[in-house]
């Protein structure tokens, strides 16, 4: 069976949410955070270091 990425992301997420229940804030910034690393100098040092 194969799982679209983006549809496994989504189910671990509503999961995570929904169980531990982290404030509104605090999933902003890491998705914010996230957003900004993958554009930044340091995105290439973070995918070798991934892989």
């Amino acid at each position: 069976m194969d799982v679209p990425l983006w549809l496994a992301l989504l189910a671990v997420g509503y999961l995570g949410v929904k169980l531990i229940r982290p404030p509104l804030w605090l999933i902003a910034v890491i998705l914010l955070g996230g957003f900004l690393l993958a554009d930044s100098v340091l995105a290439p040092v973070i995918d070798s270091f991934v892989k």
